[in-house]
């Protein structure tokens, strides 16, 4: 019993590490994302379906991938985006999971478009406005990083929560 407290405990540092990394990153959030739902997975609080773990590590493996061909920082040498980008991501994660659970993703990805706007309309963001190519480009080299590893935090909030119930999300 020990050891399953141990993993869960371990798991929720994991999945507060990369909340942390959204915003500053050091490396890509959806590396501890995904060791986060594995040990939660371990531990005998929560059970995800294996549909989950293979959808994550190829999405985990695309945005590692795309972090490596992606440019470093911003065109003035900041990362301001990506506390736009990581709080709306964050906050579209929390009203999918009080909507439904079905509708966490899609929050997510509307909440890191929207912190991804509200970021461009600042004047350290205002050079995103100049083409529609620049603000797709980061949104798919900021701003997918983001919403991969906010949705993997929820799907780890939501099957802890939902096994403490010992109810099931449609999606699990």
């Amino acid at each position: 019993m020990t050891l399953y407290t141990i993993l869960l405990i371990l798991g929720s540092i994991c999945l507060l590490a990369a909340l942390v990394m959204v915003i500053k990153p050091w490396i890509v959030a959806a590396i501890p994302a995904y060791a986060g739902l594995w040990l939660l997975h371990l531990s005998v609080y929560t059970t995800f379906p294996k549909w989950i773990f293979i959808f994550y590590g190829f999405a985990t493996a695309m945005v590692v991938g795309l972090k490596y061909i992606s440019p470093k920082g911003e065109p003035d040498g900041r990362n301001t985006g990506n506390l736009y980008i990581g709080l709306g991501s964050m906050m579209g994660c929390l009203l999918g999971m009080l909507v439904d659970a079905r509708f966490m993703l899609l929050g997510t990805i509307l909440g890191a478009v929207m912190g991804q706007l509200a970021f461009s309309r600042t004047p350290h963001g205002k050079w995103l406005m100049l083409s529609k190519t620049n603000f797709i480009q980061y949104l798919c080299a900021k701003g997918l990083p983001a919403v991969v590893a906010v949705a993997m935090i929820g799907v780890g909030i939501e099957g802890f929560v939902y096994d403490i119930a010992n109810v099931r999300p449609i999606y699990l």
